[in-house]
């Protein structure tokens, strides 16, 4: 007992000694048609750190228990990993308001869990329960929240949730999620297109895991400058490994959305039956969104595509070690807590 009294003290005096916060340099953005940027700093709270390391850890362990419990045949069908992206989903999540929407595609257990599904729900759903958040009748690939439409592999669905925000004018935004692989689909630029010219609030995200069901991005595109993909369309490339740049870039992407104005509401209606035809202002106000923007996240995932694929035939097994030494976004951000005394190893 005296043993514990003294290491709680020694606890409590250390907590009083961490710094409450720090300035952290960031890897600049790339940026097409674009007159500004995001920031090269990024302020961190201790209280922020623990929370972003917490939520990645767990999603870590999460999809390494589901690894496992795929081994044993206990999850069936598709199950596309998130190990290694881990700073994608926190990041974006931090960037952007609950009110927000999102939909991503097929990788999609992280989101799930940081829209608030708790690992219960996602691993009762990945075995096919029906405590899962989907009753156990979508899995791996379709999972769902609110305000998050789940694993999807038609991008254009992101657009038709940022005209449902523009229509009902409220103050909100959709981030639309696809692949490196998806990025070269002929629908993703019709739907650019549509975007553009409604100027709908859709921030569309590429995260570029260098690798398409097993094909390399130099093998799959003319051009790898996923960002400037959208051509008319402002774009950002991202250093998607390290969660604060994420965060900071996000957060300059939704203010981008959200720059527009606001006016009153009018609603013309014309009634043929008495043959007038009136106007109707509201009182209310609607939002007049700047339009859409792209941002590419450069990123990596340690397992294969799906489970089905081993993920060593087309890649070696020192690649996938070199990212995983040199950046690990849970390092990353743990390694900046430490050496910046925002915590400790026992944190």
């Amino acid at each position: 007992m005296p043993n514990m009294a003294v290491r709680v003290m020694v606890a409590s005096r250390n907590y009083a000694d961490f710094a409450s916060e720090a300035t952290f340099d960031i890897k600049k953005c790339d940026i097409h048609r674009l007159e500004e940027e995001p920031p090269t700093q990024a302020v961190l709270t201790r209280e922020e750190g623990l929370q972003y390391y917490r939520t990645m850890q767990t999603i870590r362990r999460m999809e390494l228990k589901s690894d496992q419990l795929y081994k044993q045949k206990i999850i069936r069908g598709f199950c596309h990993l998130y190990d290694g992206q881990e700073a994608c989903c926190v990041g974006l999540e931090s960037g952007i308001n609950p009110t927000d929407h999102l939909i991503t595609a097929y990788r999609a257990h992280g989101y799930t869990y940081t829209r608030g599904v708790s690992v219960k729900e996602i691993l009762a759903e990945l075995t096919g329960r029906r405590g899962g958040c989907a009753k156990g009748k979508g899995g791996s690939m379709h999972m769902y929240a609110k305000n998050f439409y789940g694993g999807n592999g038609i991008v254009p669905l992101g657009a038709g949730v940022a005209l449902a925000c523009k229509f009902f004018g409220k103050n909100e935004i959709c981030l639309s999620l696809y692949g490196d692989g998806a990025a070269n689909q002929g629908q993703i630029f019709e739907t650019y297109n549509m975007a553009a010219l409604w100027k709908l609030p859709c921030i569309f995200i590429c995260e570029n895991n260098r690798y398409g069901m097993g094909t390399s991005v130099e093998r799959a595109a003319a051009s790898t400058d996923y960002y400037k993909r959208g051509d008319y369309i402002p774009g950002l490339r991202v250093d998607g490994m390290d969660v604060l740049c994420v965060r900071e870039a996000t957060k300059f992407a939704a203010d981008h959305c959200r720059s527009g104005k606001v006016g009153d509401y009018i609603l013309e209606y014309f009634n043929p039956d008495l043959l007038f035809f009136c106007v109707v202002v509201f009182e209310t106000s609607y939002f007049i969104f700047h339009g859409p923007i792209l941002m590419e996240l450069q990123t990596y995932h340690y397992h294969g595509h799906s489970m089905s694929d081993p993920g060593v035939s087309y890649r070696t097994r020192e690649e996938i070690q070199e990212v995983r030494s040199k950046s690990d976004p849970i390092t990353l951000l743990k390694d900046r807590m430490l050496n910046n005394n925002l915590s400790n190893v026992e944190d």
